[in-house]
Formats: structure tokens, sequence, C-alpha cells
């Protein structure tokens, strides 16, 4: 009897939920409990404080950052802990800490998810699926890459969150069809976190793709005095978008090479199923009228805004949220939909953002930046425009990606004018990286909205998304190096 108590209690222990729950609790206390830290000093000379405020965010920070790669404690309650720690340890007011949980960025999110959930119900994930799979074929390469292409064209055109959470239930349509259930598999790992790299390296081509785009030529015209209009950010960074799609093919291809190299019979499967849906219906062509309007006035706000000047453009979470209201006036969904809303995901982004807005408004993201950037002041121009790449797309894993922008951006232009460095190359450079969060879920939308398939754990997320990153920066230096000057694009001033 006892014995059998002994092993009950050992199975019941969960030695890796111990040690990284109280890992990351014991990285809060050494850093908000530690003396204050040396004040940061720009190039210009002046000085940045460290409050003990910012030094609290950054301790929640690391506790984040161990919990949501660990996955010890669900990921939705991590972002709660990172609400209740701000409170209850001074560090921001509940009235900022927990509004920032529902951010017009969340809110966003959470429309973007309701179109997913809107072409899974109305049969129009399946319709294109088929669709897709009789045009690929068989070969599950070739799966791969119509869906990679399907979702970088996609996000030139339409916000990156919006088109992962469209491609999500056709990739589920899809994954259904190779045979394994539900179970994770190498093509089901590859097939999901692809999406989500994908999206970001599709977003950077255009001003519509991401709100990164807009906020930094903001700063930068700020900063320096010059503009850069819509074209000439799609000009430089188309070749770099396309080239990491094909990379992040060849990638994944290597790395989660599916376990099939065909599904046998799949094309004309894809054909019989496609026609056995019929006519398409009466409700699956309102969804794509409400959808197809919203990304309509999406993208021509973009453009009016990044050639009028004066025009003020309806925001992007207002125009998607109308979509929701319409689906259900509709009769597209209905309150039992509310159910099928994946609440971690949002719970996720709602705790990414407040940490992010943390860091920012303490000022400690700004101390960090500036540190960092002090290494590479009297370095080759090459070794700093890349240092600033590395740190933007570091910290676009761990906080959205434009406050990022915000915080290294302002202070990268500003040293830049001492190494001679034309401020043209650090924004690109900045954006490229901004795009592509390979790390952690966190990073950008499209990560978290992969994860809610199941295929792959955090862990898994961050290990694969290592050598990505590797690649991210390769192209990026290949771009600032070679490619953009053969382009026209200055490096020096």
């Amino acid at each position: 009897m006892s014995n059998n108590l002994s092993e009950t209690l050992k199975q019941d222990v969960n030695y890796k939920k111990i040690i990284f729950t109280s890992f990351g609790l014991l990285l809060f206390a050494l850093v908000y409990w530690s003396p204050l830290w040396p004040d940061a000093v720009d190039p210009e000379g002046k000085t940045f404080t460290l409050t003990i405020a910012g030094k609290g965010s950054i301790a929640i920070f690391l506790l984040a950052a161990t919990w949501w790669i660990t996955e010890v404690i669900p990921i939705g309650v991590t972002s709660l802990t990172i609400g209740v720690l701000q409170v209850l340890f001074l560090i921001r007011p509940a009235s900022k800490a927990f509004t920032d949980f529902m951010d017009p960025n969340v809110l966003f999110i959470y429309g973007s998810l309701v179109i997913g959930i809107v072409f899974t119900k109305t049969g129009l994930t399946k319709r294109i699926a088929y669709k897709m799979l009789a045009i690929v074929g068989e070969k599950t390469s070739m799966i791969y890459l119509g869906c990679f292409v399907l979702t970088a064209a996609l996000s030139h055109i339409m916000a990156h969150t919006a088109v992962a959470a469209t491609i999500y239930p056709l990739l589920l349509a899809i994954y259904a069809m190779y045979g394994e259930g539900d179970k994770p598999t190498k093509f089901g790992k590859g097939l999901f976190m692809g999406m989500a790299y994908i999206a970001g390296a599709g977003s950077i081509v255009t001003l519509l793709g991401a709100a990164r785009g807009a906020v930094a030529l903001g700063f930068y015209e700020e900063v320096t005095g010059q503009s850069i209009g819509f074209f000439e950010i799609t000009y430089y960074m188309f070749p770099i978008g396309w080239l990491m799609t094909f990379l992040l093919w060849g990638y994944f291809m290597i790395v989660l090479k599916p376990e099939k190299k065909s599904i046998p019979g799949l094309k004309e499967n894809a054909k019989r199923l496609n026609k056995e849906l019929g006519k398409i219906t009466r409700k699956e062509i309102l969804a794509a009228v409400i959808v197809g309007t919203a990304i309509l006035v999406l993208g021509i706000s973009a453009v009016m805004k990044s050639t009028i000047p004066d025009f003020v453009p309806p925001h992007k979470t207002a125009v998607l949220l109308v979509s929701t209201i319409l689906f259900f006036v509709t009769g597209i969904l209905d309150v039992k939909d509310l159910q099928l809303v994946p609440w971690n995901i949002i719970l996720l982004f709602s705790g990414a953002m407040s940490i992010g807005f943390c860091l920012w408004q303490t000022g400690a993201a700004e101390w960090m930046a500036i540190n960092y950037l002090s290494f590479f002041k009297d370095s080759n121009w090459f070794v700093f425009v890349l240092s600033i790449a590395f740190l933007v797309m570091m910290m676009t894993n761990f906080i959205m990606n434009v406050a990022a922008i915000a915080i290294v951006l302002p202070v990268a232009l500003v040293t830049a004018r001492y190494l001679g460095v034309a401020g043209e190359i650090i924004l690109f450079a900045s954006l490229v990286t901004a795009g592509m969060p390979f790390l952690l879920l966190v990073g950008a939308a499209p990560n978290a909205i992969a994860y809610d398939s199941k295929q792959f754990t955090t862990g898994e997320f961050f290990m694969y998304g290592i050598p990505a990153s590797i690649i991210l920066m390769l192209v990026t230096a290949f771009a600032v190096f070679v490619l953009w000057p053969i382009m026209g694009m200055p490096t020096l001033v």
C-alpha cells in the first residue's frame, strides 16, 4: 500500500514545472531586489537612469520569457501574471497594466481570429484548400511551397495577422488529408510554423502587411527630415521578402522534411471533395464580401496615408471589428461561436502588449538599447548596421515590433551621425528583422495562431527559430553590404 502511494506521488511530481517556475521567480527576485544599475549614456552625452520601476519591468520580462519558453505555466496565465506583478510591485498602476490587455492591437487579433472561424464555419476554407491542392499536386514539398507562396502573397495586401488567421483553417483542412489525425508530425510542424514565419517575411514588402512600417517611417522623418514613399519600401523590400520565403521553404524541407514524399490520390481526392461541396453558398459569398471589403478599406487607407500627408485613416481595429459585427448581424455566426475563439492566444498577446508598454513607459527598453548600442559606437559601419538589426530582431521577439522600432530607431539614427552611416540603410535593415521574430510566440500574432494547431511546443518553436534567425541575419547582411547598394541605396554620408 505504502509503495503504491509512493509511486503515485512520484508520478504526480512535475520536476520540470517546479524547476523552471522557481527559476523564473528567482530571476525576478534577483533583478527586482538588486541595487540600482548604472546610468546609460547616449552619444550626445545624455544620461538615462534605470528607475526602480524600470528594473522591475526587466524582472517581469525575464520571468515571463522563462515561463513562455518552457511552457511550465499556461501561456495565457503567464500573461495574467505580467499584469498582476506590475500592480502588486507598484511598477505601473492597474489602470495602465490591465488596460493594455484590451489594447486596439489585441482587439485586431481577436477580429482576425474571428475571420478564421467564419472561413471554417462557412466552408470557404475547405473550398480554397481543395482548389489549391488540385493545383500543387500530391508532393508534400509542393504543398509546403504552395501554402508558403500563398501566405507571402496575401501578406503584401493585408495585415499578416489577418493572413495567418485566414490561412490557419486552410492548413487544418490540408493537414486533415495527410492521414495522421491530430498527431504532431514533421509535416504538421513545418506547415504551421512555416506559415507563421512566411507571414512575417511577406509582411515586410509593403506598408499594408503591418503597422511597423508606417511607424518606422514616421520616426525616420522626424529624426532625419527625409520622407520615404510607399513604393520605395516595396522596391527595396520585395527581393528580401521573397528570398526569405524560398530560403525558409528550403530550411523546413531540411529540418522538418515531411515523413511522406507524397500523399497518393490527394489530387483526385481534393477534386472529389471540392465537387461534393456543391455550389458556393450564400453565406460563403456574404463572408467573402464582408472580409474582402474590410481588406480593401484597410489597403486603400494605408496607401492614402502614405501618399496624402494630411489624410487621417479609420483605425484598422475599428474597420476589422465592423466585419466581426456584421458576421453576427447577418447570422453567419451566433453566440455559440464565441466559444471557438482561442482565448489563451488572445491572453498571450494581451500580456505581450502589457510587458511591451511596461518596458517602454518605464524607460527600461531605452536604457537597454542605449547600453547595447554604446558597444558599437566606434565600430565599422557594416557592423554597426547589423548590430542594430540584431537588437531589433531580439527585442521584437519579446515586445511588439512597433515598440521595438520606436525604441531602437531614434537612438540608432542619432548614433549613425557620429559614424557617417546613412539613416536609410538603418531604417530598412531594422524593418527586415522587425518583421520576422522566429523565437517566441509573443513576437508576432501569426506565431501564436500557428501554436493553436498543437503541432509544436513553445520550446520547439524556439529551437527551430534559432537557425531561422541566423538565416535572417545572413540575408540582412547580404542586403546591407551587396544588394541594396547595387539597387541604389546609400550606405555612408
